[in-house]
């Protein structure tokens, strides 16, 4: 938890946080000033003669007075006061591309201004990288944390390899150091005692990736990053062409790997740089690329989507091991429905959900070189998260809506609303492409938010399309799109869009969760096995025999998901345990929290509806869009099948009389009510259909009307209601559809009152789901009945209660009476304890309460999944696509 006051210093927010400390923004009270204040690891609180020596080397720190110098004011509390620097970082400015010579420069000339400045004084930065740098919006350049990395380091001696700061507080952790490793210069990469000459290295690499755009010393771990830096020649013609020759022989002397041939004072630096803009641009290279620009652009453009795979076959070092571990993701973490771990592109972060004690599902996220994950304060009920391209923002569905988060933390940004997301991938040009539902294919969405446009809908065959991934080059999409099979994903096919066209090519059957290793290889799953063959992303085909890899990767084969990510480094995550579909039992519960399990197979039994008199239970069974009805009669204990044609029978309303009830289809793109009788006699008849979204709720106690809810492309769900002339119960005669209430906000399951007077429904008009009542056919007045989140509401037969489905799951009761026009409705308490099982889908009512109010039925368990004891752990595989490369061969 964040602190809220340090000393006379008043926390206002989060700026950030890595290896060195929690950095947050703060109001100097005293002074009236902003401040960043930087709270010291807890490693700290148990080391004082550390603390001692950090004060004395930070009270040295702060005489450093100069303009390209963040200033640190004091020590307070563990914690330093420090210059607050706005701008962007010189790392944020590199990764957007080559710094023009004209911007890079001046930025070069002030931080070896900066570094003459504390040299003079005889303090050494050791940690100098583009994170370090900051430039203001009038330009000013800013290094910070000057001198931090000593001051943070533990005692060493001067030839210990810790008297790196980033070695000494995180070596022991994979993939610590990369952030820094690479700045390194060499004898401080072999652990040797360093001098002035270790900040003119990194400054040269600082300057060359300010004028290439790319990382000088890269590598898919420390040991081989630290190992290039002390073996590998820096690769100078790689500078722009129109680089002055002054600025050259600056940057090959201060990447000298000899540090008695290097540049011996950063005062020479400055001097090579005010001379630099006279000069003529030195002769590069003679190379095709120099002599004709354009060509190379076109060759470049063209070899986009095959480049990755093939650096990365270069670059990487031959036959290295596969390492497994297994990672304690901590008491509080939490199996997700469809996805748990999710890597960031670099593979230095972990996504998951965790459940604080008596709280709801959150997102934590944890970089590897830290102990301990950090929850992300907003992500309630968040689940399938996805990162952006540079790992700085990480998206999710919650609560019906796509929404992102800063990696760092603070306010959620919500992109879409009103959906139920099955998978997302967030491509280079700022937008995501996503499933929107159960049902449907795929669309592209801003990632600043906005409408969505749809790439390509669902075929006769397909049902739907879900867990896109965007292949390199951003011209394809990878996705998993299903059948209307009762066997679910097991049955899918792994298929490939070409936006361009919008055609659509199978690339493996029997398969799904396809995605795309920079290997060159397409991996994907069936039957819990993580099957791998090689992939020609030219011709976009799978070449080979699918061979198995990981034989215990955990997925849900009823959502299509595998329980497994990669990063761009070769490291594969996953949940151990075989793919199963979800089930769950239904059980009849009292308010004592006593659970008995009814004689129904475990299974997808969704929507139960007791019969008027409490004798029947209707249920759907199946995934909404390929499920059947059945009916289970309690005097006779037997389950009988009502429809068998695998057409999305689902979401059952019993009719006033208890002997018919009507029900939903979905064929496709096609939605549609039908009549029909409990005892599986006679013909069905058709009383609505449209090719929007539609979804029965609840009959008028005459049998009059029909309340539901349908789609709409521009007010999104609005409630509806249809007339039927029941006279003739074999054949009803249904009117024209009639709005009850539509708004820019989402309304869902309409649910009308025991008298008939009143509508209960789910509404978004707070910015969340909560659950109001209305007067029915109105007008009048709304009344707001959940408190903090609900929906799903049911009536008590006896017009007294309603009840609702609460975000942590569990059913609340509301006591309510009526005076005149008003609804009075009591504060909302449980009406027990057991809640409705967490694989239960949040867009169906998996529960319903007895016509005596002594009992519901509930989805209350899963019996596929064993209770976990301890913490929960994911495996880590090190040098994944080499164990790939090597049992599966390489791609064309």
């Amino acid at each position: 938890m964040s602190p809220s006051t340090i000393a006379h210093y008043k926390i206002t927010g989060k700026l950030g946080e890595g290896g060195m400390g929690a950095v947050y923004r703060a109001t100097d009270t005293k002074l009236n000033r902003d401040v960043a204040i930087k709270v010291l690891p807890d490693s700290f609180a148990s080391d004082p003669d550390r603390l001692a020596r950090f004060t004395r080397e930070a009270q040295v720190l702060a005489s450093l007075n100069h303009p390209n110098i963040a200033a640190i004011y004091g020590v307070e509390e563990r914690a330093l006061v420090l210059e607050l620097v706005e701008g962007p970082t010189l790392a944020e400015r590199i990764a957007q591309g080559p710094i023009p010579i004209d911007d890079a420069l001046p930025i070069a000339r002030q931080i070896a201004e900066a570094l003459e400045y504390a040299h003079e004084k005889g303090i050494i930065h050791r940690d100098l990288k583009p994170a370090n740098v900051k430039v203001t919006p009038e330009g000013r350049v800013k290094v910070l944390d000057f001198g931090l990395a000593k001051a943070l380091s533990a005692e060493a001696t001067a030839a210990d390899p810790a008297a790196s700061p980033t070695l000494t507080m995180r070596a022991t952790v994979a993939g610590a150091i990369m952030g820094t490793a690479g700045y390194m210069s060499p004898e401080q990469a072999k652990g040797k005692p360093v001098d002035r000459r270790a900040d003119i290295w990194a400054f040269g690499v600082v300057l060359m990736e300010m004028l290439t755009g790319r990382q000088l010393y890269s590598g898919e771990t420390m040991s081989e990053m630290l190992a290039s830096v002390i073996k590998d020649q820096p690769d100078i013609d790689r500078l722009p062409a129109a680089t002055p020759a002054a600025v050259r022989r600056l940057v090959r002397r201060c990447l000298d790997k000899d540090p008695q041939r290097r540049l011996q004072a950063i005062g020479e630096a400055r001097i090579a740089l005010d001379e630099a803009p006279g000069e003529e641009p030195a002769a590069g290279p003679t190379t095709r690329s120099s002599r004709i620009p354009w060509l190379a652009a076109g060759a470049l453009a063209i070899a986009l989507a095959v480049v990755g795979g093939l650096y990365w076959k270069a670059t990487r070092p031959p036959d290295r091991p596969l390492v497994r571990l297994s990672v304690d993701l901590g008491p509080q973490a939490e199996a997700g429905l469809r996805t748990t771990a999710v890597l960031s592109p670099d593979g230095n972060r972990l996504v998951f959900p965790v459940r604080p004690s008596g709280g709801l599902v959150q997102l934590a996220t944890r970089r590897l070189d830290q102990p301990v994950p950090t929850l992300l304060v907003g992500t309630e009920n968040a689940s399938d998260p996805f990162f952006s391209p540079d790992g700085q923002w990480i998206g999710f569905s919650a609560e019906g809506k796509v929404k992102k988060m800063a990696v760092t933390g603070g306010a959620p940004v919500t992109l879409l609303d009103g959906i139920d997301a099955r998978g997302a991938a967030w491509g280079d040009d700022g937008s995501i492409i996503a499933n929107l539902g159960r049902v449907g294919g795929l669309f592209r969405i801003p990632d600043t938010g906005g409408a969505p446009v749809a790439l390509q809908p669902v075929s006769e065959r397909s049902a739907s399309l879900r867990w896109p991934q965007i292949l390199p080059g951003g011209k394809t999409v990878l996705y998993t799109a299903s059948t209307t099979s009762t066997t679910y994903y097991e049955d899918a096919s792994i298929e490939v869009l070409t936006l361009a066209t919008g055609k659509a090519k199978v690339v493996a059957r029997g398969a799904y969760f396809g995605r795309y290793l920079p290997s060159g290889h397409l991996v994907f799953v069936h039957q819990g096995t993580l099957y791998g063959q090689p992939f020609d992303l030219a011709a976009l085909e799978a070449r080979g025999t699918p061979v198995p890899l990981v034989d215990d990767i955990a997925g849900n084969s009823t959502a299509g998901a595998g329980q497994f990510d990669f990063s761009g480094n070769g490291t594969l995550v996953h949940l151990s345990g075989k793919a199963t579909g979800v089930q769950w039992l239904l059980s009849l519960v009292d308010r004592s929290g006593n659970a008995q399990p009814l004689p129904i197979p475990p299974g997808l039994n969704h929507t139960p509806r007791f019969s008027p008199d409490g004798r029947k239970l209707l249920l759907a069974v199946g995934t909404p869009e390929a499920a059947d009805l059945w009916l289970y009669d309690f005097d006779r204990n037997r389950l009988s099948r009502l429809t068998s044609n695998g057409k999305g029978n689902s979401y059952p309303v019993w009719a006033p009389d208890g002997k018919h009830f009507v029900h939903l289809t979905q064929d496709g793109g096609t939605y549609t009510f039908w009549w029909a009788r409990a005892d599986g006699g006679g013909e069905e008849q058709k009383l609505f259909e449209s090719k929007d979204r539609l979804l029965p709720s609840s009959f008028s106690p005459d049998g009059r009307r029909l309340a539901f809810h349908q789609s709409s492309p521009e007010t999104r769900l609005d409630l509806w209601t249809l007339p039927i002339d029941a006279s003739d119960l074999e054949h009803p005669v249904p009117g024209k559809p009639e709005v009850f209430l539509r708004t820019p906000n989402n309304e869902a399951v309409p649910a009308f009152s025991p008298d008939g007077r009143w509508i209960a429904h789910g509404a978004t008009d707070t910015g969340k789901i909560e659950v109001f009542v209305r007067p029915y056919p109105g007008p009048g007045g709304r009344f707001q009945i959940s408190d903090g989140g609900g929906d799903f509401p049911v009536w008590s037969r006896d017009g007294r209660t309603l009840y609702y489905r609460a975000p942590d799951r569990r059913i609340m009761e509301v006591p309510y009476r009526v005076a005149g026009d008003s609804f009075l409705a009591e504060k909302p308490r449980p009406w027990s304890d057991i809640p409705i099982t967490d694989a239960a889908s949040v867009t169906d009512r998996l529960y319903d309460v007895s016509p005596d109010g002594k009992h519901m039925v509930m989805a209350v368990g899963d019996p596929q999944s064993n209770e976990r004891k301890g913490n929960l752990h994911v495996t880590f595989l090190l040098n994944f696509f080499d164990e790939v490369e090597r049992r599966v061969g390489g791609a064309k």
